[in-house]
Order: C-alpha cells, then sequence, then structure tokens
C-alpha cells in the first residue's frame, strides 16, 4: 500500500494502534504525529500516512483538520477548520481521502495535497448526503480562506 488514511477509530480498529493522550473533546496532535511514526516505522513502504483530526465539540460543530507524514518523514498539519458547522458528517472522511489522492496525482506538494482533502472533507460535511458535489473551484477557494459556503 503506498497511501493509508484514516482517524484514530481506524488505526485502532484495524491495525491496532493505540492513539495516547487524546480525547475527541480535546485533540492532542502529537499523539496523532507519535501514531504515524509508528505506522510507519511497521510498515516502511507506504508513501504517506494521513489522519484526521477531529475536535467535537457538539454534533453539528466540529473543528476540522488533518495530519501526513510524507516518505521522507516530515510530519505535516494541514489548514485548521474551526468551528465548521456539520450538516452531514457522514462521507467527510471519503471526502478528505479523496481531496488528498487527488492532490497527489496532480502533483500538488504534500502540504496543498492535504490541504485539498481537508477542504473537500469540510464541503462535503457542510452539504447534505454522503457524496460530494463540490467542484475543484469551490475546494481551491475554500483553501485560499473563501469560507465553506458552496456556491451553485
Amino acid at each position: 500500500m503506498d497511501v493509508c488514511v484514516g482517524n484514530e477509530e481506524d488505526f485502532t480498529a484495524c491495525l491496532g494502534y493505540e492513539l495516547e493522550d487524546s480525547s475527541l473533546s480535546e485533540l492532542n496532535t502529537e499523539s496523532y504525529r507519535r501514531m504515524v511514526d509508528k505506522v510507519s516505522k511497521d510498515y516502511p513502504n507506504m508513501q504517506i500516512i494521513a489522519s484526521t483530526l477531529r475536535t467535537v465539540k457538539t454534533a453539528t460543530v466540529n473543528d476540522w483538520s488533518a495530519l501526513c507524514r510524507a516518505a521522507d518523514g516530515t510530519i505535516v498539519q494541514g489548514m485548521e477548520m474551526r468551528d465548521l458547522m456539520i450538516y452531514d458528517r457522514v462521507g467527510g472522511g471519503d471526502s478528505f481521502a479523496s481531496g488528498l489522492i487527488f492532490g497527489l496525482m496532480s502533483g500538488k506538494d504534500i502540504q496543498t495535497a492535504l490541504n485539498c482533502g481537508i477542504a473537500h472533507g469540510a464541503l462535503a460535511m457542510t452539504t447534505p448526503g454522503d457524496t460530494s458535489t463540490a467542484r475543484q473551484g469551490e475546494v481551491e477557494a475554500l483553501m485560499r480562506g473563501a469560507g465553506a459556503r458552496v456556491e451553485r
């Protein structure tokens, strides 16, 4: 596998990695960094290991971000979406993964690719349904700070 994407529950349930010193109401990004480092040591052929970061304030208000470990060992944290108003949380992780992969396949640097995933996931969660209808221009506008409002 070249790219591994998940959240803390995925890494625990599927790969057996425990996230230390963190909770859904207050994230400790250093715990996520240690976790992706452990995964990388155990699976050295993985080129990209990414984890979404979600702080749950209420059912409809979350902080949203992600971090990523590149093959060279660099760990970057992406843009942070504070107080994101969630309309439908289903599909946010899938949209994050597809945005990240789009960025990587488009030749973008790791930071930009990670932000593509974060923005795409945010747009998916702020609109109804589990399938993103966001266009590339909307994702790029959000990455530039335009806000998560979808324009149709």
